[in-house]
């Protein structure tokens, strides 16, 4: 085989499949509105009011599965990428998008740094006892 062709063999193979298709499904966009509040632990709810995704024709299929998965459990970013076996950049811009559309929102855990610390709540409730 050629030095050409051992360049092209090692950037595509058959079992890689479309190589341009998340570029593509994101419109080239690599980041969207909501991208500082989707980590991977983010929670992704389906909105209520959001009623058959499917009927709206500027939604992907990837946004209606997206809120199809969502509206039934709670998805975090990371279980999203996994269930669709699409990257999480990817995944970001989607849910960005329905955001943007009010289809779902998103719940942020509680940074470990803003809980309270137990040791605080044990003096807490020893005090009410002594009351």
């Amino acid at each position: 085989m050629s030095a050409e062709g051992q360049a092209r063999s090692h950037w595509f193979d058959d079992e890689a499949g479309p190589v341009v298709r998340p570029y593509a499904m994101t419109r080239g966009r690599t980041t969207s509105a909501a991208q500082h509040r989707l980590d991977l632990i983010a929670v992704v709810v389906a909105d209520a009011r959001a009623d058959d995704p499917a009927e709206d024709s500027t939604l992907s299929p990837e946004h209606v599965d997206i809120v199809e998965r969502c509206r039934d459990t709670p998805q975090s970013v990371a279980e999203l990428a996994a269930e669709l076996d699409l990257p999480i950049g990817v995944v970001r811009v989607l849910v960005g998008d329905l955001v943007a559309e009010e289809l779902v929102h998103v719940n942020r855990p509680v940074p470990p740094a803003e809980l309270v610390d137990e040791s605080i709540l044990r003096d807490v409730i020893n005090g009410l006892r002594a009351l």
